[in-house]
């Protein structure tokens, strides 16, 4: 199950990966990825094992970003996979059918690549700028997103899809209007005082809009 509400650790001075997803974990976070960036394989080990477990300790799934040996050889449950990474065809051949592969995504000709390579999630975005990422692909905006998914709508492409880049608790409800799968959050968890507030005011706000797109069809 590819879960509506994935949250993403982010390099913080002062703060572990391990010790953000805990902290996301108790406000309720049910799937983390673990983004690292400019480590070592030894370093990117001690950090994955150490935040496998804090996932272990919730029930949340664990994705590791790029590093799709690494997934393998610690057992985390999937990889996601940048548009300059190993392709996702690639990672199935090393990883076999039982590890969830997420692929990134920009524009619709990306969205059509990842589900010909039958990807099980896409991450959509930028939703607007963020520092997160560097090598920043176009801004979508709402219209962005809502000219993708019908296009994705029209091609009958239902790998679910997830909005990611710069967003906050106030644009979820309008991106989950779009038909949106789910969404992606990193930088306005991480960087926030109240990070387990702010854990529950997203996973709150998520599910009711869920909820509702779910009641209404």
């Amino acid at each position: 199950m590819i879960s509506r509400f994935q949250y993403i650790t982010q390099e913080i001075e002062g703060e572990s990966h391990d010790q953000l997803a805990e902290w996301a974990c108790e406000g309720g976070v049910d799937w983390v990825q673990l983004r690292m960036k400019d480590k070592s394989y030894n370093e990117c080990l001690e950090i994955a094992v150490k935040t496998e477990a804090i996932c272990r300790k919730y029930h949340a799934k664990f994705i590791i970003n790029d590093h799709v040996k690494l997934a393998k050889s610690i057992r985390a449950d999937g990889v996601h996979l940048g548009k300059s990474d190993m392709s996702p065809k690639e990672a199935r051949d090393v990883l076999g059918n039982n590890f969830i592969i997420g692929g990134t995504a920009n524009t619709f000709e990306d969205i059509e690549k990842l589900a010909a390579a039958q990807v099980d999630y896409i991450g959509l975005g930028p939703f607007r700028f963020t520092a997160t990422k560097q090598n920043l692909s176009p801004v979508l905006g709402i219209k962005g997103y809502e000219l993708i998914i019908k296009k994705c709508i029209d091609a009958g492409i239902t790998i679910p899809i997830i909005a990611i880049g710069g967003i906050k608790v106030e644009d979820v409800k309008t991106l989950m209007n779009t038909g949106i799968y789910g969404i992606a959050v990193s930088s306005a968890i991480n960087l926030s005082e109240h990070k387990m507030e702010t854990v529950k005011r997203f996973r709150n706000k998520i599910k009711f809009e869920t909820e509702k797109k779910l009641k209404n069809g």
